[in-house]
């Protein structure tokens, strides 16, 4: 049996399990809030709503909750975040 391709860690995008997140269904649908939980094998982002329902999105359809320039809240496209280069490296 064929495991299919690897587990991809959230950390490496500079994600972490748990973070707030805003989500549409579909490209114009209104937005739900959830929290991250994985990314899928498929790529897909792993989403539990604010109803507890598992959810599988594609990356263009979530937001993560993030700071602005100067301290104010804002949500940053997932897109954005995870091809951002400036991801400090740990030790």
């Amino acid at each position: 049996m064929d495991p299919g391709p690897p587990a991809v860690d959230l950390a490496a995008f500079g994600l972490r399990p748990g973070e707030s997140v805003r989500f549409r269904r579909g490209a114009r649908g209104r937005w739900h809030l959830g929290r991250l939980e994985r990314i899928e094998r498929d790529g897909s982002i792993g989403v539990r709503d604010d109803r507890g329902a598992a959810r599988a999105l594609r990356v263009e359809l979530v937001q993560v909750a993030a700071s602005g320039p100067k301290g104010a809240a804002r949500w940053e496209p997932l897109v954005e975040r995870m091809t951002r280069g400036d991801q400090l490296e740990l030790f």
